[in-house]
């Protein structure tokens, strides 16, 4: 399989962000075949970015192709792909995999059985991989995370983005039609 570079990343999230869906992502060896993501860019309200770097912020402003990962409501650690140029901060949202590898490790880590309940949401899916502050930062081309990409094309759905209240009605949310593992279902779908 082909492994994503930093090259992959240094365009518009509006352009990575739908190509993510059927990548495979893989966290010290553990995780699985992406099935949904959300867009964030810089003119975005509900980005991070929209009103400049912070401390909390800084890895969305880049470089491409590194992690942002930050705690939503001080609870669950969500893991964003750095996209566009440094400077400008732009991310995906990696919000649901159909796990893979390692399905036990995710199982104890997260305390479910059910497939279906280990990375469907951006904190379940973090839990299960062992995503947490110590990655925010680093670079997605190298240990311990592992990105590939589709060995085939996909079908896409795309709708509005969810659990935010800014620009909520914008369509870009993208999963893999019909999948099983989304966080929640999308209704339209076209070929990638």
């Amino acid at each position: 399989m082909i492994r994503l570079g930093r090259e992959f990343f240094a365009r518009s999230v509006h352009e990575v962000a739908p190509e993510l869906v059927g990548c495979t992502l893989l966290v010290d060896g553990v995780g699985g075949r992406i099935v949904e993501v959300e867009a964030y860019d810089a003119e975005d309200p509900a980005s991070h970015g929209y009103r400049g770097r912070t401390a909390r912020n800084g890895a969305m402003f880049g470089p491409p192709g590194h992690a942002y990962v930050y705690r939503s409501y001080g609870i669950h650690w969500c893991l964003n792909l750095v996209c566009a140029r440094e400077g400008l901060a732009e991310a995906a949202l990696v919000r649901a995999l159909e796990p893979t590898e390692g399905l036990e490790r995710m199982r104890e880590r997260r305390g479910v059985e059910d497939d279906r309940l280990l990375c469907s949401g951006p904190g379940r899916l973090c839990e299960a991989l062992g995503v947490a502050g110590g990655h925010d930062g680093l670079a997605l081309d190298a240990p311990p995370f592992a990105l590939l990409a589709a060995d085939e094309p996909v079908a896409v759905a795309r709708g509005p983005r969810v659990g935010i209240t800014r620009a909520a009605e914008l369509p870009w949310r993208y999963g893999l039609a019909g999948s099983p593992f989304l966080s929640r279902r999308l209704a339209s779908a076209g070929r990638s």
